[in-house]
């Protein structure tokens, strides 16, 4: 009998590796994506499938009950306008609708100011050597292991004093000096040769071309990690959302849904609707920027 040869061997193992690491990835990637199959069927699930004591695993009967109740149990203005003594007050619509639109207003805003500013700073801290360099990127790295709940109360008062208490701005403005952002896009400026800069520098070229120009669209990748963290981020924040937001009409999404619960009743179709409904936009911010998560998420672990 042939004896298999050391490159047979090889290919053998090789192949059971990649079969056991398909099927583990396989697994984890049902188990992640379960709880997601179960929100939106259970959104279109009846009352009776989703309070029955077995699992139905798929709706029995599709009915869109949940998102009606969802939809008709209050209403907003989709905007309200203040110029001197005129208020201005938009079409009435559905609070769920207003609260999504609140929510992704603030997610996005959020998202594109800590890019922008997280940009700069990062690329000041790696191309710029002036005094206090060191200590300044060192207090970046500490405030990142501030708990955010220590700092609230601080927070809350500055809100306050601004005269930003209860609007969207007051869950905004502290998202945008996310210390990790600085932190990660220091790291992505810092991979870009010196050599570069200096060369925009010789050719005419001012502080922000050279930082919209150059640098900018070469740490894209980070960027685009940047943006989905901080729109996670700031869309998942309840407790900040929680302190800073009061009345109906501004309130987010997943605040909105809380105060539709009953006090010794929990409907849990409600519930189902309105997190289908949120998912929607981190899905689609997802979809758009995987590329350059998975990019960004490889290329800031070798950094250092």
């Amino acid at each position: 009998m042939k004896k298999p040869s050391r490159l047979d061997v090889s290919h053998a193992k090789s192949k059971a590796y990649y079969v056991f690491s398909f099927a583990v990835v396989v697994i984890f990637a049902i188990l992640f994506a379960f709880p997601l199959y179960w929100i939106i069927t259970g959104a279109f699930k009846t009352k009776s499938d989703i309070l029955s004591t077995t699992p139905v695993w798929w709706p029995s009967e599709w009915v869109g009950d949940n998102f009606a109740k969802l939809m008709n149990s209050r209403s907003v203005p989709l905007f309200e306008l203040t110029i001197g003594r005129f208020k201005i007050a938009g079409p009435t619509i559905p609070a769920a609708i207003r609260w999504l639109l609140n929510t992704v207003v603030m997610a996005v805003a959020s998202m594109l100011l800590t890019c922008l500013t997280a940009a700069m700073a990062g690329y000041v801290l790696a191309k710029k050597r002036f005094w206090g360099r060191g200590i300044l990127f060192s207090l970046v790295v500490c405030a990142m292991a501030l708990p955010k709940q220590v700092i609230l109360i601080p927070l809350l008062r500055e809100m306050s004093a601004l005269k930003l208490y209860n609007t969207i701005w007051a869950v905004i403005i502290p998202i945008v000096g996310w210390p990790f952002g600085v932190f990660l896009l220091k790291q992505f400026s810092e991979s870009i040769p010196t050599e570069m800069v200096e060369a925009c520098r010789i050719d005419g070229a001012g502080e922000w071309r050279t930082f919209t120009d150059v640098m900018l669209p070469m740490i894209k990748p980070g960027v685009g990690a940047c943006a989905i963290f901080t729109f996670i981020n700031s869309w998942n924040d309840y407790f900040m959302q929680l302190i800073m937001l009061t009345s109906n009409k501004n309130l987010t999404i997943s605040l909105g849904i809380a105060t539709m619960q009953a006090e010794n009743s929990t409907d849990f179709g409600l519930l189902m609707a309105g997190s289908a409904l949120a998912s929607v936009p981190i899905i689609i911010v997802f979809l758009i920027f995987q590329k350059y998560f998975t990019k960004g998420i490889t290329m800031g672990a070798v950094k250092g």
